[in-house]
């Protein structure tokens, strides 16, 4: 698997993915979510603060999540002792994801929320050279995200979506053909 990993052309350093083995299951999701609630009910907080989710998350996964000691990144110099202590390598990554999403700047510029957006806006009245127009932005989209030819975790999510969108509207596009005959 490893060889493979090398010639997906990946940064492996900067794929947080390389770092485990597992995902997460939706159980495991869940009991993150209840255990930050009651997190931030106990602190009298009426919401749960991404610190409460920083806190929190190590203790949830450090048996569920497992590290891949092999990957590059607990070569690199200061991560050796990531391998035996679960809970800092956890935080660590959730920090390392945090840092990645503020980089891609999602708060302020995600175009693949604004399309779902758009689409949660309905389908019911709208005519044909519109939805062949929202269908061009997707391709559009997925064929930009295509230029970059490496698939990194925070695309696969955006992909899996657009792909839906794309579907909804090209069986929206043929029944509205069908009902024109």
């Amino acid at each position: 698997s490893h060889m493979l990993d090398d010639q997906s052309g990946k940064d492996q350093m900067k794929d947080l993915g390389f770092q485990t083995k597992n995902g997460l299951s939706v159980r495991a999701i869940l009991s993150i979510l209840i255990f930050v609630k009651g997190m931030a009910y106990f602190r009298g907080d009426q919401v749960v603060s991404l610190e409460d989710v920083r806190q929190i998350l190590p203790f949830v996964l450090h048996d569920k999540l497992e590290p891949d000691h092999d990957a590059n990144f607990f070569e690199a110099p200061g991560h050796a002792n990531l391998r035996v202590d679960r809970i800092s390598w956890i935080r660590r990554l959730f920090d390392l994801a945090n840092a990645e999403y503020d980089r891609l700047d999602l708060d302020r510029n995600d175009p693949v929320a604004e399309l779902d957006e758009e689409f949660k806006g309905g389908l019911e009245g709208l005519k044909q050279p519109e939805v062949k127009k929202r269908l061009v932005k997707r391709e559009r989209l997925l064929a930009e995200m295509a230029k970059g030819k490496k698939l990194y975790g925070h695309l696969y999510d955006d992909i899996l979506l657009l792909k839906y969108l794309h579907q909804r509207y090209t069986n929206y596009l043929s029944w509205l053909k069908w009902q024109s005959h």
